[in-house]
């Protein structure tokens, strides 16, 4: 916690000093965080020569410190304890380097280090990989800010949860180990949050294996929500389909975004579709294409157009996936436009 009420307001010419030695663009600092030029103490020199240290050059270090200026105010023996911890889990300095380069704040975050090392070294024994657990340092940093009991709870209470819906204890670790990849935000959650989410699934008649399948569909984000945001949800797609509970179901289980998304994005979705000249009973058909965005469905659908497929007679599956199966079912209808009815140089294929 660093005062940004400086009683004389004036910058510390020392600090600007040292910056300045270090080819560091003082200009950006005054724009993101002015506050760091004004404190009393600062360890420019001492930071810079860690990282040095460590491998990186000149433009490196001034890098790091313009992106994340408050590196300049923790002390060497607090970097010195980050680089050890991340040196846990990284190949070596040069890899601990690019990361900070990449990701300079979630490095210089040092104010949970106890509770870091315990999860780094929790998330090693369940079995995560390094690299798995670099990613969630980078990206996703404050799961390691819990104190290492909670993570536990947390994933004691998904294991118990697995093992009552039938899921085997030869395939737990293996699932535990994928969804904390997919989404390692769910360690974010309260145990009583997970149970109450799976507790509604039940309650609206989905089986022990259903719920399973859906766990696994949507990635852990399950865990993000809550049963009034869930229930909304699912009776909205249930008067916009006109369905029967037991249909919706079928929904759901196809299309785990009925359930994730608010109504206010299904709404959104569904009028761009229908602007579109899609009718309900296409979406119905393919709930999957409310999985995307209003402007990715335009694009494609103008793409497709240009190739002269009508998306209003023909199957919203060509709409559907990642940007990769999108492209491979662009290339499909496209090489079948261009290739001629009949080949006559073709060898003809004749069963035996």
């Amino acid at each position: 916690s660093y005062t940004t009420d400086t009683k004389s307001r004036e910058e510390n010419k020392k600090t600007l000093e040292s910056l300045y030695s270090l080819s560091v663009d003082i200009t950006k600092i005054r724009r993101l965080k002015e506050w760091v030029l004004l404190q009393d103490v600062a360890y420019v020199k001492e930071v810079a020569g860690i990282l040095q240290e460590m491998g990186a050059d000149e433009t490196t270090v001034a890098n790091i410190i313009e992106r994340c200026p408050e590196a300049i105010l923790h002390t060497p023996a607090e970097i010195n304890s980050q680089r050890a911890l991340w040196q846990l889990v990284c190949q070596n300095e040069k890899q601990v380097i690019k990361l900070i380069e990449q990701f300079p704040e979630s490095f210089f975050t040092t104010e949970y280090q106890q509770n870091q090392k315990a999860n780094i070294l929790f998330f090693q024994e369940l079995g995560l990989k390094n690299n798995i657990i670099t990613r969630f340092l980078t990206s996703a940093p404050s799961i390691f800010y819990n104190p290492v009991e909670k993570n536990k709870n947390v994933i004691e209470t998904l294991q118990r949860n697995y093992l009552n819906l039938g899921g085997s204890e030869a395939n737990m670790k293996i699932w535990i180990l994928k969804l904390l990849s997919q989404n390692p935000f769910i360690l974010l959650n309260t145990s009583t949050a997970i149970q109450e989410n799976l507790e509604f699934l039940q309650k609206n008649d989905f089986t022990d294996q259903e719920v399973l399948q859906l766990l696994s569909k949507l990635k852990g984000f399950i865990f993000q929500l809550n049963s009034t945001t869930m229930q909304k949800s699912m009776l909205f797609s249930k008067n916009v389909f006109k369905c029967s509970d037991q249909e919706l179901k079928q929904l759901v289980l196809k299309c785990p975004a009925l359930l994730y998304y608010s109504v206010p994005v299904l709404e959104e979705r569904l009028e761009g579709l229908l602007k579109e000249g899609i009718s309900i009973a296409q979406i119905r058909e393919t709930p999957m294409v409310l999985e995307l965005t209003t402007q990715i469905v335009q694009y494609r659908i103008k793409k497709l157009s240009a190739l002269g497929y009508n998306i209003k007679s023909g199957s919203l599956e060509s709409l559907n996936g990642t940007k990769k199966d999108f492209e491979v079912t662009y290339g499909k209808i496209q090489s079948k436009k261009e290739r001629p009815i009949f080949n006559p140089v073709a060898p003809l294929h004749i069963e035996d």
